[in-house]
């Protein structure tokens, strides 16, 4: 049944309404578990794409880690600082997709998703040159910064290898929210799954068979990347699925350009401000007393978090595509409805996956050291961990809904308040004035997600859902180029 069917017997209620009311709720009950079902089957498959992609990192640095600690240090910090100049970036910026192609897949207006799709490859693909020009200068950019000499070198050796990743990567966000918005998520989970598969075999052959060492894996990751790509690529291009979503490249992607820049821009801020906040922490954590300690602690932190971040980061692509494509549909009921699974899905997950990490606390260091000290310390930093991830996973379906709505400005003001104006500052002072250390700097980030998720639930309940619906058709009608002009 469709929020338009609950909208009809919330009208019908008026005429009886002690019979109706028990049938209302009846109706509201079945509309929530239908919905609930929706995003499931959304997420599963965005969980373990993200997993996979993300695994394609790990496993790159797992294999340079048997090379020796210097050409581990060098992968590692050239992974960090590829992630905060490049592919947070294009991430970000391919996450306007979500609103455009999201609300016109809602509307209808299928042959759009081909079109918004080949605007942001372009775009996408042109930002990607000066990232690698960065990208290229990785060394004397570390070296500018005080960072230690031979480690620099080798991450600077290492980012130019990864250039040829850069621009597969912002193809693979367009062709993954191409995808997700229209539903379709199962070929992205085995395109994901085989990519990761052959990772391992091309990081073997690369990083030990070919003498490349640890140019190798970075060159693995580049070839991994443009696997995938022309794998989902092959898929659009071969599959009746998208015959009406997909008519072919068009010279009207050059046109409206500048809407979509106005889009990717603040949906690109909104993710670099908060990404950018958790490495600036690692750069803190440097400055502490025992700075070796704090930032292996503070590492694996950031590594626990990020591996169990990608449950909520499925869901929140799940309740972005419900969103953005309900509110296309003219379907304002439904659209608030997938915002209150969403935050019931994710308060249960967040609660569980943080009791598990308060319960296994004294063992989970054992996972990443066999040293006692960095154990004990992990242990007391756990409960802190786990309240950051329970916040983190309600902030991550929030945003979400907020690209779903096209409030990516918006967003990008609540990060800039959150993480810069609050979050920071907080670490600081907790860290380096009240002494608290590593822990003192988490709990910065978790003042950061209190305010973060604080505004953005008064924004969400605040919302006027058939304003949200007007202002998408007017989006999606506002940027409508007739069929026959893209045939």
């Amino acid at each position: 049944m469709s929020g338009e069917d609950f909208d009809i017997k919330k009208t019908e209620s008026v005429r009886s309404p002690l019979l109706e009311t028990h049938e209302e709720k009846g109706i509201k009950r079945l509309l929530f578990f239908e919905e609930v079902k929706k995003q499931l089957w959304l997420a599963g498959p965005l969980i373990a794409v993200n997993v996979l992609q993300y695994c394609l990192q790990v496993i790159s640095i797992m294999f340079v880690g048997h090379l020796g600690e210097l050409a581990l240090s060098g992968a590692s910090m050239a992974t960090s600082f590829a992630t905060v100049t490049g592919f947070s970036l294009l991430m970000g910026m391919g996450s306007a997709l979500d609103t455009l192609c999201g609300q016109s897949y809602g509307a209808k207006q299928y042959h759009m998703l081909g079109i918004h799709m080949q605007r942001a490859m372009l775009i996408l693909s042109l930002v990607s040159i000066p990232l690698a020009v960065i990208w290229a200068y990785t060394g004397p950019i570390l070296l500018l910064v005080g960072q230690d000499p031979d480690i620099s070198a080798e991450a600077g050796l290492y980012a130019q290898y990864m250039i040829p990743s850069l621009f597969a990567y912002g193809l693979l966000q367009c062709h993954v929210r191409f995808l997700q918005t229209q539903n379709i998520v199962i070929p992205m989970m085995i395109s994901s799954g085989l990519t990761t598969l052959l990772h391992i075999l091309v990081c073997w052959i690369l990083v030990f068979k070919s003498g490349l060492g640890s140019r190798g894996a970075a060159l693995a990751n580049s070839i991994s990347y443009w696997i995938n790509v022309a794998l989902l690529a092959l898929y659009v291009n071969f599959s009746p699925a998208f015959k009406k979503t997909w008519t072919g490249f068009s010279k009207e992607a050059l046109h409206d350009v500048l809407n979509f820049i106005r889009l990717a821009i603040p949906s690109a801020v909104m993710v670099c401000l908060e990404m950018w906040s958790f490495e600036f922490m690692v750069l803190l954590s440097g400055l502490l007393p025992n700075p070796k300690l704090e930032t292996s602690v503070l590492s694996i932190s950031l590594n626990t978090s990020a591996l169990l971040w990608m449950v909520p980061l499925g869901l929140s692509g799940a309740v972005s595509t419900r969103v953005s494509n309900e509110l296309g549909a003219g379907r304002p009921g439904t659209a608030r409805l997938a915002v209150q699974v969403v935050l019931f899905l994710a308060i249960t997950e967040g609660l569980f996956i943080s009791l598990t990490m308060i319960l296994v606390r004294h063992f989970w260091g054992y996972a990443y050291s066999n040293e006692e000290e960095v154990v004990s310390y992990l242990t007391t930093m756990m409960p802190v961990l786990a309240t950051s991830l329970f916040l983190d996973g309600i902030q991550c379906v929030l945003s979400g809904t907020a690209r779903g709505c096209g409030w990516q400005k918006i967003g990008a003001f609540v990060n800039l308040g959150a993480y810069y104006l609050v979050g920071i500052p907080c670490a600081v002072l907790l860290a380096f004035v009240l002494h608290l250390g590593g822990e003192g700097l988490w709990l910065g980030i978790i003042c950061a997600l209190i305010v973060q998720v604080t505004s953005l639930l008064i924004i969400t309940l605040s919302t006027n859902w058939d304003q949200e619906a007007k202002k998408a058709s007017d989006r999606v009608y506002d940027s409508t180029i007739p069929i026959d002009i893209t045939s």
